[in-house]
């Protein structure tokens, strides 16, 4: 059975995967309006990424006898003054989600919960990658932001992203 704390840090986790799942379809409604078709299609394949995630948690709780609950997901309040702020709310975000993972490992780690730590690896690296994705994006938008034709070469980029589920993370 696992561990009581362990378990509700996950299940709270499942809803926090969930609410990154719509902040970032907030992101890709910014800029659909901002007629950026690339950068909407990249967060809504980023969306789809983040329920993933909530749900291969939501497989390991209820493959170790627990019951998931879920909470109800607040709306994103971001306010965007230009088409730079939600890669930085991205990149803020994304770190935000390694604290809250770290975390859980932390504490799997304390009581020698080896089994969630084993899972949770496949999460931390993952979050390396969406940290260094996030991070690219600001730094292409500094590089090519400002002028259009590099503006539209990287929405051109971001339109060809392709959304594949993970193979090699947690079974959901």
């Amino acid at each position: 059975m696992l561990n009581e704390k362990i378990a509700k840090l996950i299940n709270e986790q499942i809803n926090k995967e969930l609410y990154s799942g719509y902040l970032y379809l907030d992101f890709a409604n910014y800029y659909e309006d901002e007629g950026l078709d690339g950068f909407a299609h990249w967060y809504q394949v980023q969306a789809q990424e983040e329920r993933d995630h909530a749900m291969m948690m939501r497989r390991y709780l209820i493959d170790n006898g627990v019951r998931v609950t879920f909470e109800a997901v607040a709306k994103p309040d971001k306010v965007f003054k230009n088409t730079t702020d939600p890669l930085k709310a991205g990149y803020e975000h994304e770190q935000y989600v390694t604290s809250l993972i770290n975390n859980i490992y932390a504490e799997a780690y304390k009581i020698h919960d080896y089994r969630t730590m084993q899972f949770l690896d496949w999460f931390i690296k993952e979050q390396g990658e969406e940290e260094k994705n996030a991070e690219d994006m600001l730094k292409k938008m500094h590089l090519y932001g400002n002028d259009a034709k590099g503006l539209y070469a990287l929405n051109q980029e971001l339109l060809a992203r392709v959304y594949a589920p993970s193979t090699t993370g947690p079974a959901m």
